[in-house]
């Protein structure tokens, strides 16, 4: 299993360098606040973070649908995030 500060390390780098501007600045200042996060959350983070920049674009600023097996409340979390941005 992955050391848990090389594995924080490694999701905050994935959030910061998705490609597309606008989800590069939202996951990546999200994936700041991974650092804190448990290994059940990171997980779900990580999840999160496989789906393609489009869906991800769609789902946090055109209200698109949730993909399959992503955490609800993770996705609120973001929501809410993104409004203190």
């Amino acid at each position: 299993m992955e050391n848990i500060s090389i594995y924080r390390k490694r999701l905050l780098y994935q959030s910061q360098h998705r490609g597309m501007r606008e989800m590069d600045f939202l996951l990546g200042e999200f994936g700041k606040k991974a650092l804190s996060m448990d290994r059940a959350d990171l997980e779900d983070f990580e999840f999160l973070l496989s789906f393609p920049d489009q869906t991800l674009y769609a789902l946090f600023f055109d209200n698109g649908p949730l993909p399959s097996g992503v955490s609800e409340s993770l996705v609120n979390e973001l929501h809410n995030f993104k409004k203190t941005l």
